[in-house]
This record gives C-alpha cells, sequence and structure tokens, in this order.
C-alpha cells in the first residue's frame, strides 16, 4: 500500500522516468539494429570475417556495464555524463544478440529454398530481401527481444550517469537504504521488461511463415506502434525538459547533496523564470564535477575541502578562507563560478556506536588509537582514495586495524557500524543517521581535515546567459546552517520522507513563498 501511495503522489515523475527508460531502451535497440543486421549478414555471407565481427561483439557484451559506463564518463569526445554515454552502452550491448541471430537465421535457412529462388533467376539482391531476410526474420526477432529486455535491465544503471530513468529511484532507494524507493523504480522496470518481451514475443510469432494475418493482428499492431510513438514523445519531452529557458541542477548520490540539488532547484523555480531540469544522484564528486564541466548540468553544491584536495589536487589548509580563494581561484580558470556558502560546514566525521563511546570513555580520534588494533573499519569508495582521506587520517593518527577496512556505501556504512558489523567508519557531520542510529562523532582533535563548507558551483557561461540565476542561488547564502542540515538530512534518511517535500518546507520557513504562476 505503501509503494502505490507513492506511486499516486509522484506519479507524474514517475511518468516521466519510465517514458525516460523506454525512450533509451528502444532509440538504443533501433540503433542496434540498423547496425547489427548489415554486419549479421556480412557475417553470413563471409564467415571468416563474421568470426572477427562476432568476437568484438563478445568482448563488449563481457565488458561489466559499471566498467562501460565509468570509461566513457571519463572521456568526455565520446561520452561523457548523460544520455549520450548511456545510448552507447545500450548500443553496444545489443549488438551481440542481434547480429548472431541475424548469422543463425540467414545460415539456417533450407537449402532448397535458395535454389528455388536462383532458378526463378533472382539477384543476390532479390534473393536476400525476398526469401532469406522474410525466412530468417522470426530468428532476429528473437534477437532484438533478448537485446531489448537486456536494454530494459542495463538502462536502469544508467542512472548513475544521469541519464535518467527508473535507475533514479533505485539508486536513490539504495542511497537511504528505503525499500519503497528501491521498489518504485524496480517493480516498473521488471513490468517494462515483461512488456517489451511479450510484445516482440507476438512479433516473432506474427512473423513466422504460415503465421495467421488478420485485421486484428494488423489493429494490435497500430496500437501498440501508438503506445510506443506517445511513449517516446512523452519521453523525449521529459529529457528535454519544459519549454522555455532552463538550468540543470545536479548533485551527487546521497541524500544532503540530493536535497541540496532540490533546494537550489526549487528557489530558482520560486523567484525566476527558469525552468529547472533536475540531474540528482549523479554519482561521486568526480561524476557530478565532469557533468559540470562538459555542460551535462549547469549547478551543483560542492564543498570546499573536497574541491581543493580531490578536484583540483591541491595541499590541505585548516584555514576556512585560505581554502576558499584558492577554490574560487581555481574554479575561475576553468569558466566556473563559486557562489556564496551555503552557511554549514559538512566535514568527515569519523563516528563509532554512542554505546561504545561511553563505554571506552572516547571522545577524540586520538581516544580510539589505542582500541583500533582491534576493530574492524569501513570506509567510502572516495574516502580511501583522496588525498583528505584514508592514508592520511592513519598516518596522522598512527591508526591501525585488525584487518583491511571493508570498502561499501557510504550510507551504508552507518547501517554496519549500527548493527556492529564494523566499530569505526568515516561519515558526514550533518548526516542525520548520526542520530538516528545513536552515533557519535569523535573530535578531530589534531585538525587533520580540512574545512567542506558548502558552496553552489555554476557555469560561468549560465550565469552570464541567465543573470537571474545568481541572484536567486544566493538567496540561500549562510541560510542553511549545520543543525538545519542535519534535521533535513534526518527527515530523509531516518523518517524516510520525500527530499523535495523536505526542501520545499525548509524554503516556506524561510519565507521563499511560491509566486503566483
Amino acid at each position: 500500500m505503501t509503494l502505490i501511495n507513492f506511486w499516486v503522489a509522484h506519479r507524474a515523475d514517475m511518468l516521466g522516468a519510465i517514458a525516460q527508460h523506454l525512450l533509451l531502451t528502444l532509440v538504443a535497440t533501433a540503433a542496434a539494429i540498423a547496425i547489427a543486421v548489415p554486419l549479421g549478414i556480412v557475417a553470413a555471407r563471409r564467415p571468416r570475417l563474421g568470426a572477427v565481427l562476432l568476437t568484438f561483439a563478445n568482448i563488449a557484451q563481457t565488458v561489466p556495464s559499471l566498467a562501460m559506463f565509468g570509461f566513457l564518463v571519463a572521456a568526455p569526445l565520446i561520452g561523457g555524463v548523460g544520455a549520450r554515454s548511456a545510448l552507447l552502452v545500450l548500443i553496444l550491448y545489443a549488438l551481440l544478440p542481434v547480429m548472431r541471430n541475424t548469422v543463425a537465421g540467414i545460415q539456417g535457412i533450407d537449402r532448397a529454398a535458395r535454389d528455388a529462388g536462383v532458378a526463378l533467376g533472382m539477384t543476390p539482391k532479390q534473393l536476400l530481401l525476398q526469401v532469406e531476410l522474410p525466412l530468417a526474420m522470426p530468428t532476429m526477432v528473437a534477437g532484438v527481444r533478448v537485446a531489448a529486455v537486456g536494454g530494459v535491465g542495463a538502462a536502469t544503471i544508467a542512472a548513475a550517469i544521469g541519464a535518467g530513468g527508473l535507475g533514479d529511484y533505485i539508486f536513490r532507494g539504495l542511497s537511504m537504504t528505503e525499500p519503497t524507493l528501491i521498489l518504485a523504480g524496480a517493480v516498473p522496470a521488471a513490468l517494462l521488461a515483461l512488456a517489451v518481451d511479450a510484445s516482440l514475443g507476438w512479433l516473432e510469432r506474427a512473423m513466422t511463415p504460415g503465421a495467421t494475418r488478420s485485421r486484428r493482428v494488423t489493429a494490435r499492431a497500430l496500437v501498440a506502434t501508438g503506445i510506443a510513438l506517445t511513449l517516446i514523445v512523452m519521453g523525449s519531452f521529459a529529457v528535454s525538459g519544459r519549454w522555455g529557458p532552463r538550468v540543470i541542477i545536479g548533485s551527487k548520490n546521497f541524500s544532503e547533496q540530493i536535497i541540496l540539488g532540490e533546494l537550489l532547484a526549487q528557489v530558482i523555480e520560486r523567484t525566476t523564470d527558469l525552468r529547472v531540469e533536475r540531474r540528482l544522484n549523479l554519482g561521486g564528486t568526480f561524476i557530478s564535477d565532469q557533468a559540470l564541466r562538459s555542460g551535462a548540468i549547469d549547478a551543483y553544491v560542492e564543498y570546499t575541502g573536497t574541491a581543493l584536495t580531490a578536484i583540483f589536487h591541491q595541499p590541505t589548509s585548516r584555514d576556512h578562507a585560505d581554502v576558499l580563494a584558492r577554490v574560487i581561484a581555481a574554479y575561475a580558470a576553468t569558466d566556473r563560478t563559486v557562489l556564496p556558502s551555503l552557511g554549514f560546514n559538512n566535514t568527515f566525521a569519523i563516528l563509532v556506536r554512542a554505546a561504545e563511546a561511553r563505554r571506552l570513555n572516547l571522545t577524540t580520534i586520538s581516544d580510539a588509537v589505542a582500541h583500533t588494533p582491534s576493530w574492524k573499519a569501513a570506509f567510502g569508495y572516495e574516502f580511501l582514495e583522496r588525498e583528505d582521506g584514508y592514508k592520511g587520517l592513519v598516518q596522522t593518527y598512527g591508526l591501525r586495524f585488525a584487518e583491511t577496512p571493508h570498502v561499501m556505501d557510504l550510507t551504508l556504512s552507518y547501517r554496519a557500524l549500527a548493527g556492529g558489523s564494523v566499530d569505526l567508519i568515516a561519515g558526514d557531520a550533518t548526516n542525520g543517521l548520526i542520530k538516528g542510529l545513536d552515533l557519535t562523532m569523535l573530535e578531530d582533535d589534531r585538525r587533520y581535515f580540512p574545512p567542506y563548507d558548502a558552496i553552489p558551483v555554476v557555469r560561468t557561461q549560465t550565469l552570464a546567459a541567465h543573470p537571474a540565476l545568481r541572484t536567486a542561488i544566493e538567496r540561500l547564502a549562510g541560510r542553511i546552517s549545520a543543525e538545519a542540515m542535519r534535521q533535513m538530512n534526518y527527515d530523509v534518511d531516518v523518517s524516510h520522507r520525500d527530499a523535495a517535500v523536505v526542501a520545499r518546507e525548509f524554503l516556506d520557513q524561510l519565507g521563499l513563498q511560491s509566486p503566483a504562476r
């Protein structure tokens, strides 16, 4: 019942996500057919060349989808963040089943049928178009069926790079450990896969030689085509956004970032005539930064310490003003503008269970050093690699653990700590789960971590094109305290409230009422 209520409350967004998902799948499958069928014909005619072509398609099929997406995001000239990379990956994955079934269908034709065509004086082209392809069509459609159903599943992963679709809900649900959100994306994706499979299965049967053709079949085909075209139009509208000048707001893939993305989007919608497209839950720091560099998004909220060390690879500093000045200069050199801080510092937080902190009288990270040799630790992917992350932390404090730290999603690490699977993690100082799961933040008594003031970063070109954008975002400058951010995170992560609703209520409290339109 909770799932149904969620769908009803978010029906417009759900329809848009379904349309985006279907559009990605249909466009990728159509492109794969256009590429793979001619290659399959060539491969069937020339087996040696066909072996090479099928080997290439097999190799593409064996590369894990996340690795493929990651490679294309890191190569913006051919991919980058957004739908283009998603389409490239989906096309590559669809090539093998379509090509292989084209080869199998043509090579499986009875030799007598070919001989009859030759005896009638058909040219090779006529033989292909009038005999071979019609007879091979059921087998070819079976390959398209496999490719399309696989594409529906693979398209969910594309949400991680800002391509939209039902995967947005799945990734948000995973980051918040919220089953309703996961099911909100997974169930429609499964139903969509079943619908695509059933439709192409019917088409496969209808194209089998000797199958009955009737007006009913024609009517069904027309209805199915009409529905598909309607969804494509809806998907195009959803992908491109509403008419008029627009800006694209992005965010990283955890609750606080999604809330901040909503705050930016909603304050722009309330105070300007600009239309806002949301590409929230993009991924980690590097994906979000690449999206901003490439123009896939126009703005997102970054943290000064993260920008200084992880993006620009500059030496750390403990001085807020120094870090901010260096970050502003570094962004300006890459045609991006830093707007005033939102008002809170979301530093890394070294966390332990509150009960354990009380039992061992732990208040600082230094207090924990004597106990960590018998503890297990878990850290997020980025924390283990960043200049301001794990390596510097253990060197600064002399930390040792019972075993190599576990690597896991940041939000899941909170649950692992609370459940006793690990004994120490690195989280966020403003995370609502600290309160919700009864955790304790240890003081960084050696001041290892730099400041992480939340700053909106906007493409300079976008600000020049839409001057009202700066004024809108600066309405939030200095108005979000650490406590307010922690409470909003608590509402989303612990109370499982919708991030958009939480952001809207906060803006209402600030007096930024929605104008009448």
